[in-house]
């Protein structure tokens, strides 16, 4: 359901969906968002990431139903981590939302998060955890295999670094590091701002449209190069304390 409120207040949340190849998905997942943030004045921040499918023509024809849509483009693919960070560059709102764009995270559950966040100024990020993921057997245990060994070296806390639904503030998430696949790791990324993350289950679904963009292997070659170079921004951290005008 649009919410046209949205459209003419400062929004307080921003959704950043980014998107590749996603015109089976994108026109309801367009839909649940505005259906979980009725009533809270949002914008929907979708960045088409160079697809080659028609998501771009469906996404501006879902401007004049959804005036809290703003699609966005880029010229050439450049992966997930970019599209939403270009997102969050061009989102207006102080709490950022992001979701998949495959539909898998069901974003009923976006405002329980945002809600946690608002309530703890301790916190940088709410991130979700997939309570029965809806995947097959062989991405389940890769990705358990992945997320034990990340979590020994990086002690973030996090169980699934893969989900893609997370609260963040956006003033914490442009302070991060960026690096191609930056996403999976953002639990690791906040704590090393000195900040607090939060977990909360969330519920998953199966893909219906499109395919993933992703491969074990593929994911794994990644994982391992970007495994490193988080663990030696970590050990290149100083804290400072507080920050106080004298």
């Amino acid at each position: 359901m649009p919410n046209s409120a949205s459209a003419d207040q400062t929004p307080e949340v921003s959704v950043v969906l980014p998107v590749y190849n996603e015109e089976g998905a994108i026109a309801d997942l367009v839909a649940e968002i505005a259906t979980a943030f009725q009533g809270t004045p949002h914008e929907i921040v979708v960045v088409d990431d160079g697809s080659t499918d028609q998501t771009r023509s469906i996404l501006q024809g879902l401007k004049s139903t959804y005036p809290q849509l703003r699609p966005f483009t880029h010229a050439q693919n450049a992966g997930q981590s970019r599209a939403i960070r270009s997102g969050v560059e061009k989102a207006a709102a102080p709490i950022i939302v992001t979701l998949d764009g495959d539909g898998q995270n069901p974003p009923h559950d976006a405002p329980k998060l945002v809600e946690r966040l608002k309530l703890a100024p301790d916190l940088g990020m709410v991130q979700g955890r997939r309570a029965k993921r809806q995947d097959n057997a062989s991405k389940r245990w890769a990705s358990r295999l992945a997320n034990g060994v990340r979590k020994r070296l990086l002690n973030d806390g996090s169980d699934d670094s893969g989900c893609g639904l997370k609260a963040i503030r956006r003033d914490v998430f442009l302070n991060l590091p960026y690096f191609d696949h930056m996403h999976r790791y953002m639990a690791a990324l906040v704590v090393r701002e000195g900040l607090l993350v939060a977990f909360e289950d969330v519920d998953h679904r199966h893909r219906t449209t499109g395919t993933s963009k992703y491969t074990n292997l593929g994911r794994l070659f990644a994982a391992l190069s970007d495994l490193v170079g988080v663990m030696w921004l970590r050990s290149r951290r100083r804290q400072h304390g507080q920050v106080h005008e004298l």
